[in-house]
């Protein structure tokens, strides 16, 4: 190992890789860098005898990291029974499409939404899927499946052997492959779909919702008991047509942007400019079958809008 100051210029160097593995594990942003922060102070924390020791400090803040989100998950599914309404994952804002000139965009550079890497693996229908995971499966799966760790590292992380690892990260591929979960996508085909549902929405037109969204198609909302949306699933194109006209009754004043939502083509709705509800999209043979509305503000925060 090389000098302290190398060291710490190599652990700086980790953050975001460790924020990209920890937000795919919990699916939070502020938790994600809660628990990369916590496997920093873990690392500071040992004596410099013990840091200049480790041979990979990166492959060490890794294991930290696992281990933390992997507690953090079991404590979550306690939380999230309290949690008033469906709970979603944290959606993602692609910043190259605010930040412009003349046009004010989310704030904050130091922002750790920043540091995520928009691909298929932080797209809502795919991290919808890793909630349905046991803790353990979910990170063997992660880990293994996305970012491509060896099974004898994840044993580390986990405490089991690696065959164990390894039937667990089989275990969560299979209920990937049940929920379908869309590795990839059409850009192209969801954002003309996506765009069509912003003019129809926008023009109250029933009908025409009811032409782009499936007859078994769903709607999840997350307010989190911070502001009004349904609790329970919207089931059914015609109703969840309905339910959007409606909403645009009561809303006077709502502006809808197309933006993209944790690298895939969605819907922002705000009004005066501060954005209340971001919605992500599932869509299959040029109609949507799932809508992910997130409306916590506490979740919009990376979304957050200069006055």
């Amino acid at each position: 190992m090389g000098s302290t100051g190398t060291a710490t210029d190599e652990t700086a160097g980790e953050r975001r890789q460790l924020i990209n593995v920890a937000y795919r594990l919990l699916g939070s942003v502020t938790e994600a860098e809660d628990a990369v922060q916590d496997a920093y102070a873990r690392w500071y924390g040992l004596p410099q005898s013990r840091r200049e020791e480790i041979l990979s400090p990166g492959a060490w803040l890794t294991t930290v990291t696992g281990r933390i989100c992997l507690d953090r998950l079991g404590s979550a599914r306690a939380r999230r029974e309290r949690y008033v309404g469906a709970w979603l994952p944290e959606p993602l804002p692609d910043r190259t499409e605010w930040d412009h000139p003349g046009g004010a965009g989310p704030t904050g550079p130091a922002d750790p939404a920043d540091q995520i890497v928009l691909d298929e693996s932080v797209a809502m229908a795919f991290l919808v899927v890793l909630e349905s995971m046991t803790p353990a499966e979910r990170v063997a799966f992660v880990l293994h499946d996305v970012f491509r760790y060896p099974f004898a590292e994840i044993a580390d992380v986990l405490g089991r052997t690696p065959a164990a690892c390894k039937q667990l990260a089989a275990s969560a591929r299979r209920r990937v492959s049940v929920a379908r979960a869309p590795v990839t996508a059409t850009t192209t085909g969801q954002a003309d779909v996506v765009r069509q549902v912003k003019e129809a929405w926008e023009t109250k037109d029933v009908a025409t919702l009811v032409g782009l969204l499936d007859p078994t198609a769903v709607m999840t909302a997350d307010g989190g008991g911070m502001v009004g949306t349904v609790l329970r699933p919207v089931e059914g194109g015609a109703r969840i047509a309905q339910y959007m006209v409606a909403i645009a009754d009561k809303a006077p004043g709502l502006e809808l942007l197309e933006r993209s939502v944790n690298g895939v083509p969605g819907l922002v709705a705000q009004r005066a400019g501060v954005v209340m509800t971001v919605a992500s999209f599932d869509v299959s043979e040029g109609r949507v079958t799932r809508i992910w509305a997130v409306r916590n503000p506490q979740k919009l925060r990376p979304w957050a809008r200069e006055g």
